[in-house]
């Protein structure tokens, strides 16, 4: 009972947090340049992940033979999406930021296949091609509807997806037995580092422009985003099934998109909140396996012949 309490709460946290963390990056890159929001946001999560590796007895550095991969998670997990993302915030709504980032269990798929040489049962494919189609109409429809200036912050989400999945799944083949913990630390730091250097090197900085809000937002995104979500979504995974965990990918949007309208009274348009549904249906049917659908299938049939008799 306590553990399943304990899933419910993790749940919702990363719910909440995943909604939270686009109007934080919306919010940070109003007053502070996108490739400094991003270092700086490392710069914080990097010590509270120092500090969880020390309490949980985890490694810093990688095993033998995997060094590269500090680099390489370095740059393509952390630096580049991450910067891609909070300046694409500068372009779109934090909802339709959201929304974008909800199809990495559709990236994800695609990477597998790429590089895992993974099967898909038929009910994936279909879902697959749903959540294309869907994500594709949403993105087709606000492009209409706000201009071609979208494009830019639209592209980057996009990017920053596709570059996140294929880490992701280059990460499961080649450094699996390494921990949440090791993986996410040094590479934070480095990433960090190497932001605010380039930073320093081509934007325009003016600390003196920086509002408190945008600082919080920083903050916010360092500690509780970067830390929080990504622990208690890992957390998540492991003391309940993936499927679960997935669902966060069909929530966290609805909040983003409630968030925005509260704070912003923005919102995308009604036909895109319609084709969520779908799009939804697509990200939820890459999740589910083969015998969980014949379980459910043959659930509903003895519950409509118990109707029937009765």
């Amino acid at each position: 009972m306590i553990n399943r309490k304990f899933q419910i709460f993790l749940f919702i946290s990363v719910c909440i947090i995943w909604g939270t963390t686009w109007m934080a990056m919306k919010i940070a890159v109003l007053t502070v340049p996108p490739i400094l929001a991003t270092g700086l946001r490392f710069l914080i999560a990097s010590p509270v992940l120092f500090f969880l590796a020390y309490i949980y007895k985890q490694p810093i550095f990688f095993p033998k033979g995997t060094g590269k991969w500090v680099i390489i998670l370095s740059l393509a997990y952390f630096a580049i999406p991450f910067t891609l993302m909070i300046y694409g915030e500068k372009y779109i709504s934090s909802g339709l930021g959201a929304i974008i980032f909800a199809n990495m269990p559709i990236f994800v798929m695609l990477s597998s296949l790429l590089f895992l040489n993974m099967k898909l049962s038929k009910h994936q494919v279909f879902g697959l091609l749903l959540g294309i189609v869907s994500v594709s109409a949403i993105l087709f429809r606000e492009l209409n509807i706000t201009g071609a200036s979208y494009f830019i912050g639209i592209g980057s989400l996009i990017l920053a997806v596709i570059i996140q999945a294929v880490i992701y799944v280059l990460v499961q083949k080649h450094c699996n037995q390494i921990s949440v913990i090791t993986y996410n630390t040094l590479p934070c730091l480095l990433a960090s580092i190497f932001l605010i250097i380039v930073s320093l090197c081509f934007e325009h900085i003016e600390v003196s422009n920086f509002s408190e809000s945008s600082v919080y937002a920083i903050i916010y995104l360092g500690i509780v985003a970067s830390v929080g979500g990504i622990m208690a979504y890992f957390k998540l995974n492991s003391i309940s099934t993936p499927f679960l965990a997935s669902n966060c990918f069909l929530i966290f949007p609805v909040v983003a998109l409630l968030i925005g309208a509260y704070v912003n009274h923005t919102t995308i348009s009604g036909i895109s909140v319609l084709l969520l549904i779908p799009l939804f249906i697509g990200v939820l049917l890459t999740k589910v396996e083969k015998e969980q659908i014949t379980h459910f299938i043959l659930r509903l049939k003895n519950k409509l012949k118990t109707n029937v008799n009765a």
